[in-house]
């Protein structure tokens, strides 16, 4: 058991665990770790601003390694992706501005309305 921030125990093999299934489920579906990864950050007791801001320095190096796989293989489209990840950072800095000022239940609905939405997206 290791003790990440002084603040209580965590199984290291149960994170490692926790932190491949994330990886497979973001490099499978070129993202979507992020909805994953929130909720079992939720289940090992973080709160939920914390493990909204966890999850995004999570999906870093998922990100970076998963579009690596995907740029040798052929499959970056450059100018797009290069317009979309501007308007994604300037998004981010709002996201982050914002989370700040909610509360956690208002933080919980919302991304519970998010992740139903996209549910329902993909079954239609």
């Amino acid at each position: 058991m290791n003790n990440l921030n002084n603040k209580r125990p965590y199984n290291t093999f149960l994170l490692i665990g926790v932190g491949l299934i994330i990886g497979l489920i973001n490099g499978f579906f070129g993202g979507g770790g992020g909805m994953v990864c929130v909720p079992l950050l939720l289940l090992l007791g973080l709160k939920n601003k914390q493990a909204q801001a966890t999850a995004i320095l999570v999906m870093v190096p998922i990100s970076i390694a998963s579009g690596f796989v995907y740029y040798t293989n052929g499959h970056i489209e450059w100018y797009l992706t290069l317009l979309v990840a501007l308007g994604s950072v300037l998004g981010g800095v709002l996201g982050a501005l914002l989370l700040k000022r909610l509360n956690n239940l208002t933080l919980q609905y919302i991304f519970a309305v998010i992740v139903l939405l996209a549910g329902i997206k993909m079954l239609f």
